[in-house]
């Protein structure tokens, strides 16, 4: 992890290489921005896989091996105009004579080396102050110096459709934010003209799955969280109402190869080429389609000149040269910056949602969505269409953020570990008090994400067994008994939670209590938390813990009503959840963050008992307590929750679990081969 301590091994020749890209001025604040996002040593390596430069003629990878990259070309003495004595002390660094570096060194210089650029497709919707853009427009230019660079569609939640002037309002906009963008030191090219086309692309006429669609963003009820009718929300469009050809992206193009950051005006052309004010998240889209299918264009090209380059290799025919030159225009991340923040969340009271994964959670969002938001939040739907929109055309490790202005940095980390300012499956408690508390100006992770599947014990046999036992095998890297294991499944299992195609899964199984006088005749055990290499970091692993969460120790609750296919729809009661971790488990760190409690096994403490406590009892305790009157009672923040001060950590009825926890867990055999 790039922390403070990396900062302080290699701080004079980070301070340096910073110099040379930002200046002097901003060099502190731009460090700052990286150091606190907190990259893992895994996030490091899947932004230098992204935004690294990559070997010849190859594809870009999902990531790579973490190494540094050179500053600058050693034929060129000082091609960043370095000042004097900044040159004099990169001297070493640039003929290939320094002293090898720590590893957290070079990862944080390879960050700050200017490296080739990929895109992103950022809406800026104002009206901002000239600070909050002076603000927006310096993360603009971060961003470019880390590898990404924006593609800026204006935006202004003041402009009203077919007002006098509309076009002009645009146009003062877009100019606004260029010069805002130069001030900062970045080049910027404004594009007054219009680069979309009204209606479907000509090729792809309406189909039935359109029409769906339409018909899906007719008026329909929500209901607030006691159940109650609430006023018609009309659904914002969720297709794209423009396009843009190939050959409409020449000026984006230009501006990317230049080294310049386009601002582009939300104008369109209709049927009879007049140019129309459109709303700017119908010009998002049309890009955002264009562009992906102009960077697969450039990658079919690539690839059919590797494969003619290879048979005239055999030939001894010269190679044609690949066009290294061209840009890779596909989007990276969508980026909506915006004055109300993140969407809201009704688990949260309002707050914003951390991550969202828009393949199980889009329609019960716009369901649970208050028309109190619809004041304070007016845009949440219509930018959440877009993300889903955009992520369907974009690449599968894309993501979209959605952010309040006061919160720019926030883009840095997005960048850099493309997760959430926090992680959504951490424990409510935590997310309420202290540093990792969510706010108003929290941002909105949004991805493509997973369909979560619940298999209860009666369904078992719909369990494929052959992926299941691949995804274990690859998660843990062992072999597994698999006819042992799923002997035993048959006889304990309680239900199975998947993610997408075996991309991960929960095994939780109900262990037999034997001789019990407390009254517990079974403990709810989660056997195996799996997750596929493929998949690490890209958010499933909290997908599947909240809906794990929603599954057994958080039934009961509001806040677990989530809608995962097969499950209890948070309707139940829940049940303590116990499992058990080698204690050098590197994942343990994670484990102790959401559980309530943790004991050691074992007679060298070889193995580490977790648990999470049923949320619904713990909370039922605590508003009896508030009502007998406990003298003082109050709720503070501690390791159980939310909890009102008196809740003890050994409550009525749970005297005993714990010994009783221990032999069940210790007895459970090993599935594992030797």
């Amino acid at each position: 992890m790039i922390a403070s301590s990396s900062a302080a091994v290699g701080l004079k020749s980070v301070r340096n290489a910073a110099a040379a890209v930002v200046g002097r001025s901003a060099v502190l604040d731009f460090i700052l921005s990286i150091l606190e996002a907190s990259p893992s040593s895994r996030d490091a390596k899947t932004y230098l896989g992204t935004f690294g430069k990559q070997p010849p003629n190859s594809k870009l990878p999902a990531t790579s091996p973490l190494s540094p990259r050179p500053l600058i070309s050693l034929n060129d003495k000082n091609p960043l105009n370095l000042p004097a004595d900044i040159l004099a002390a990169q001297k070493p660094i640039l003929q290939g004579t320094a002293e090898p570096q720590p590893e957290a060194q070079k990862t944080a210089l390879a960050l700050l080396d200017p490296i080739p650029r990929r895109t992103a497709l950022v809406k800026c919707q104002g009206p901002f102050t000239d600070r909050a853009l002076e603000s927006i427009c310096r993360g603009m230019v971060y961003l470019e110096k880390l590898g990404l660079v924006s593609v800026i569609v204006v935006e202004n939640d003041d402009w009203q459709p077919g007002q006098d002037g509309e076009r002009g309002q645009a146009r003062d906009d877009v100019m606004r934010v260029a010069a805002a963008l130069e001030s900062q030191g970045a080049k910027a090219r404004p594009i007054l003209e219009p680069l979309v086309r009204l209606g479907p692309p000509p090729a792809e006429p309406e189909s039935e799955h359109d029409e769906l669609v339409h018909e899906q963003r007719k008026a329909l009820l929500v209901e607030d969280s006691n159940g109650r009718k609430a006023e018609e929300v009309e659904l914002p469009p969720s297709e794209v109402q423009a396009h843009a050809r190939l050959e409409d992206l020449t000026s984006i193009r230009s501006a990317l190869k230049s080294g310049e950051i386009p601002v582009v005006a939300p104008l369109a052309l209709d049927s009879f080429h007049r140019m129309v004010r459109v709303d700017s998240n119908d010009v998002v889209a049309a890009l955002v389609r264009s562009m992906v299918q102009a960077g697969q264009a450039l990658q079919q090209k690539k690839d059919s000149i590797a494969a003619t380059n290879a048979h005239e290799d055999a030939t001894e025919i010269p190679e044609r040269a690949m066009p290294e030159d061209e840009v890779d225009l596909t989007p990276l991340r969508l980026m909506i910056i915006n004055r109300e923040g993140g969407v809201p969340s009704y688990a949260r009271q309002g707050l914003p949602h951390l991550l969202i994964n828009l393949s199980s959670e889009h329609s019960h969002i716009v369901r649970t969505f208050s028309p109190t938001w619809s004041s304070s939040h007016p845009t949440s739907l219509a930018n959440l269409s877009l993300s889903r929109t955009c992520l369907e055309y974009m690449p599968p490790s894309s993501s979209a953020i959605v952010v309040s202005h006061k919160s720019p940095r926030s883009l840095i980390g997005n960048l850099v570990t493309n997760k959430p300012a926090q992680s959504s499956s951490l424990p409510a408690y935590l997310l309420t008090t202290g540093s990792k508390a969510v706010t108003p100006h929290t941002p909105t992770l949004i991805r493509k994400g997973l369909p979560m599947r619940v298999i209860q014990r009666d369904r078992m046999h719909e369990i494929d067994k052959d992926k299941m036992t691949k995804l274990l095998e690859a998660s843990f890297r062992r072999t597994l008994k698999a006819d042992e294991f799923y002997e035993r499944m048959d006889k304990v299992l309680d239900y199975v939670i998947v993610a997408g195609d075996y991309a991960g899964a929960c095994i939780v199984t109900e262990e037999p209590i034997p001789d019990s006088t407390s009254g517990r005749r079974s403990l709810s055990y989660l056997d195996k938390f799996a997750v596929h290499p493929s998949h690490q970091g890209d958010g499933t692993v909290d997908f599947l813990w909240v809906a794990l969460h929603d599954e057994s120790f958080g039934c009961g609750l509001t806040h677990a009503l989530n809608p995962n296919q097969g499950g209890k729809m948070g309707l139940g009661t829940g049940r303590d959840l116990v499992w058990r971790s080698r204690t050098n488990n590197p994942a343990n760190r994670w484990y102790y963050e959401r559980s309530s409690g943790h004991l050691r096994l074992g007679a060298k403490g070889e193995w580490t008992m977790f648990w999470c406590d049923a949320e619904e009892r713990l909370k039922q305790k605590e508003v009896d307590l508030v009502e007998k009157g406990w003298e003082g009672a109050k709720y503070v923040p501690g390791r159980r929750g939310r909890q009102v001060e008196g809740l003890s950590f050994c409550e009525e009825g749970e005297e005993g679990r714990l010994d009783q926890w221990r032999e069940v867990v210790a007895a459970i055999p090993s599935c594992w081969a030797a």
